[in-house]
This record gives C-alpha cells, structure tokens and sequence, in this order.
C-alpha cells in the first residue's frame, strides 16, 4: 500500500500532466479555426478561376479535345503519383491509420486501372511506415507546415515535385489523400484526382450559362491563359487539400486529448480518494495511540 505522501506526488505529478492536456486542447481548437479559416478565404478565389475557365472553354476555338490539357488519351500511358498527406506529430489518435487504410483501400479497389508503376510520395513521417506496411515505397517525403504561414512554400514544394515527375518519370496522373474535418472534433478520409483535369467537370464550365448579359473580353492569349488558369487551380487545391489535412489533425488531437481529459480525471478522483482514505487512516492509527496512552496513563495512576 502507498504511502499518503507518494499518492500525493502522484496527484501532483496527474495535476500537471492534465495542465499540459488542457493547452494542447485548447491549441488544438484554436488551430483549427485557423486553417477552417484559410479553407473558407480560398473559397471566392476558387470560383473566380471558375468563373475564368468558364468563359475561356466557352470560345469557339476551345472545342472539345483542342487543348492538350483536356485530352484525357494524353493521361492514359502515364505512371500513377500518389500524394498522402499525414502528420509530423503524434497524439492525434487514429489520423495517419485512417488515411494509410484509405489508400489501401483505394488501391484495392481502383475506379480505374493502375498500373504497379506508382510513385508514392508523404507530407508529414508518421503514416510512412504504415505504407510500407502496405509494400509501398515512398519516393518523396516533404514536412508538414507548422502554420497557416507556411502553407504556401509547402504547396510550392508540392508543385515542383509534380512537375519533376511528369518530367523524368512520365507520371500524368495525380491522387491526392487526405483527411478533411466533417465537424470540430471529426474527420473523414478522401481523396481527390488533381491531374488530369475533370472532364464532366470541364464540360459542365463549357455550357454553363454566363449569369450576365456582358461577356469578359479576354486579353491574353488563350493557350498561356488557359496555362495560368490551371496552375492556380493546382495550386488552390492542393492549398485545400493541406488545410484540410490540418485542421483534421488537430481535430483528431482534439479529441484525444479530451478523451485523455476525461481519463485524468478519473485517475486524480481514484487518487484523491485513496489519498484521503490513507490521511484517514493515518490520523485514525494516532488518536487510537492516544487514546491508548492515556487509557494506560490513567490505568496506573488508579
């Protein structure tokens, strides 16, 4: 049995430890209406290249299958490029399972055929082992950013890494894999085709109606718009796709370190518990010496 002052070392040492939990909780919420924030800045920009792509495809020389960007033949003999986006840090429960399992899942059952030429590269250490568990071999690794901040030049990386690959290692098609947060404590895993662009998609800007009478003049010329078009696109969402994966991060943090609340909790009430019985008894054990001083003072004195 313990002793009252070793439970009382172990309630200090409990105390500080929930401390810690409590401002990872509080981190965690606070980054997540952070990069919540960041989604939702990119969301008017995303559709005003929308709105650019709309009026371009809907030129008479931009018919169907004119640019080589949209031909979806051009994508057909390229090598598969995987994109996983993990975590760095750890305490964030199942986050780096979740997304390693849907990749495998994925590629388990492909809504189309993959070849077994893949290039595989991680944002963020920890789900590396878990693909390898699964024979994949990762390629490329990049860290994941700390900040809001430092979103940008991470997407940059990513960018530069994809055009390496569609440069020397005839990859055409591009997966992204990650989770993204359905509430502030929740996350789902999905995944999303960056390259080649969406056909239905395309098609669907192609007839759009324009909502105005007047139709914007383009200036530039077409090939080099269209160009500069798709390479925000990227850019926005791989941006969407990080933030995302962040935010569930945190989401997924922020669930632990409540569940490990709640089980601090109850270990300092079992603690204080036994500590208060342990003081109990001590004091019990001196009044019964007492008592049993002054019945055998007494004793002798009669």
């Amino acid at each position: 049995m313990q002793t009252p002052e070793a439970l009382k070392a172990q309630i200090n040492s409990t105390q500080d430890l929930q401390s810690v939990v409590k401002t990872m909780k509080a981190l965690a919420a606070v980054s997540i209406q952070q990069y919540e924030s960041a989604i939702a800045s990119l969301h008017h920009y995303s559709h005003t290249i929308e709105l650019g792509l709309q009026i371009l495809l809907s030129q008479p020389q931009f018919v169907e299958g004119a640019l080589p960007q949209i031909n979806h033949d051009n994508y057909v003999d390229g090598h598969l490029g995987l994109i996983v986006f993990g975590s760095d840090q750890g305490l964030c429960g199942q986050f780096n399972q979740q997304i390693a399992q849907h990749v495998g899942h994925y590629l388990d059952n492909p809504p189309f055929p993959i070849e077994r030429h893949q290039r595989v590269a991680v944002v963020g250490s920890r789900p590396i082992s878990l693909l390898q568990d699964q024979g994949m071999t990762i390629e490329e690794t990049l860290s994941v950013p700390n900040s809001v901040s430092e979103i940008t030049a991470t997407v940059q990386d990513v960018l530069l890494m994809i055009d390496q690959w569609r440069r020397d290692k005839a990859v055409n098609r591009i997966l992204l894999f990650y989770n993204r947060p359905t509430s502030s404590a929740s996350y789902t895993s999905h995944s999303v085709q960056l390259l080649p662009l969406d056909q239905d998609w395309l098609g669907t800007l192609q007839h759009r109606s324009w909502e105005n009478r007047g139709l914007p003049t383009i200036l530039m010329a077409p090939d080099e718009l269209f160009s500069q078009l798709v390479q925000q696109y990227l850019f926005i969402t791989l941006y969407q796709a990080i933030a995302a994966s962040l935010a569930s991060e945190n989401a997924s943090r922020l669930a632990a370190m409540q569940s490990a609340e709640g089980n601090i909790r109850d270990r300092l009430t079992e603690l204080t518990g036994q500590y208060r019985q342990q003081r109990q008894s001590a004091i019990t054990a001196e009044l019964l010496d007492v008592v049993s001083g002054f019945e055998a003072l007494t004793g002798q004195e009669s």
